[in-house]
């Protein structure tokens, strides 16, 4: 980032001409260069041919293949105060504030893994008290027991606490940047662990040092310019890639929609932008898996699939014993607008000529 400040990158985006977009189109492999040109407005009528392109380059890498996941959360009790966030505290939103028991957990396990899901992703608020490591290390081993993937989208940890949880059986770790630029940052994480942004940034390299097999990152689009967070998100990406070389590393594009009143929306970003976002990142990752969550609407889900996806969640709920309980009702942090089950999504996978995976490996190779 001290390489490519954001003066530079909006002078190359500013500056790009349909000449660059072209050598861009035209390259194995890609230089930050020309991400910024596919990245500037003069790309904009050229989403077709660079859909095309990204839509050949994701054939080539993952298949006609759908990954499918299911979020749980353990806990909506949350330190931190980020100002877009429903469970911070000064939130204003009502609602039941509760961490799971072993019990619950094993019990909204067992409903999922009856609708046939093997990828799961454990959440909390970012509390370490509610939610210290040792609850979650027992949460992976009981969610392990049922499913052959687990992943984890918590707060930011140390190494040796990642490494613990690997022990347990984790996967995958889950952790947005939220925004790469420093002083929108401060300016959202009022208080907590979170408002540490280094600690923050450092946390997805240690968690792939530890061993973790699938990393994932994502700014969230809407607190700061989707130009230069995607950007800066993207030369992460390749970082770890190379630091993280036996870690398979994804990117995620949620958008603010539902936010607290005392929070405003500064920076949205237009489906066809994020189109534009999530084409530009395809062809300068290539190997890069993309994760698209239950926060688009269902039609622009499956509209997404042929340009890049390679991950969707499906039947989520963002409430704690969401599932046994409260039968997929969601609370809180943010609102779902795909409510379709995961049999609905699945076939809507189908209709688009992909085939929805619940698991892309043998348990055998992880133990």
């Amino acid at each position: 980032m001290d390489s490519w400040p954001e003066a530079r990158i909006r002078e190359l985006i500013a500056n790009a001409t349909d000449a660059d977009v072209t050598r861009a189109l035209s390259r194995e492999l890609l230089h930050p260069e020309d991400l910024a040109a596919l990245l500037s407005p003069v790309a904009a009528p050229r989403l077709e041919e660079m859909a095309r392109l990204a839509h050949r380059i994701t054939r080539r890498q993952f298949g006609r293949t759908i990954g499918l996941y299911v979020p749980i959360y353990l806990s909506n009790v949350c330190a931190s105060d980020c100002t877009y966030c429903s469970y911070a505290f000064h939130s204003g939103r009502e609602g039941e504030r509760r961490t799971l028991t072993p019990d619950e957990i094993r019990t909204e396990c067992q409903t999922l893994a009856a609708h046939g899901f093997q990828n799961v992703l454990l959440l909390t608020g970012d509390h370490p008290q509610a939610a210290p490591v040792d609850y979650l290390a027992r949460a992976v081993a009981i969610a392990r027991e049922y499913f052959p993937s687990v992943s984890v989208e918590i707060y930011a940890l140390k190494e040796e606490d990642y490494r613990r949880l690997v022990d347990a059986g984790l996967e995958g770790v889950t952790l947005y940047m939220e925004t790469y630029h420093r002083e929108t940052y401060e300016k959202v994480h009022l208080k907590g662990r979170k408002k540490d942004y280094l600690n923050r940034l450092a946390a997805i390299e240690a968690a792939g040092k530890a061993g973790v097999r699938r990393l994932s990152i994502g700014a969230l689009l809407g607190l700061y310019d989707w130009h230069v967070d995607g950007f800066w998100a993207a030369l992460h990406a390749r970082y770890l890639q190379k630091e993280c070389w036996q870690s398979a590393v994804a990117i995620s594009f949620p958008r603010l929609f539902n936010v607290p009143a005392r929070h405003t929306i500064r920076h949205p970003l237009s489906d066809k932008e994020l189109v534009q976002l999530m084409l530009a990142l395809r062809l300068f990752l290539p190997e890069a898996g993309f994760n698209l969550s239950t926060r688009e609407r269902p039609e622009l889900r499956d509209r997404l699939i042929p340009l890049g996806v390679t991950m969707m969640s499906a039947g989520s709920s963002t409430r704690p014993g969401g599932y046994a309980r409260y039968g997929g009702e969601t609370l809180e942090q943010f609102a779902t607008e795909d409510r379709r089950s995961p049999e609905e999504v699945a076939k809507a996978i189908r209709r688009a000529g992909y085939d929805p995976v619940w698991k892309d490996f043998d348990r055998a190779f992880v133990e």
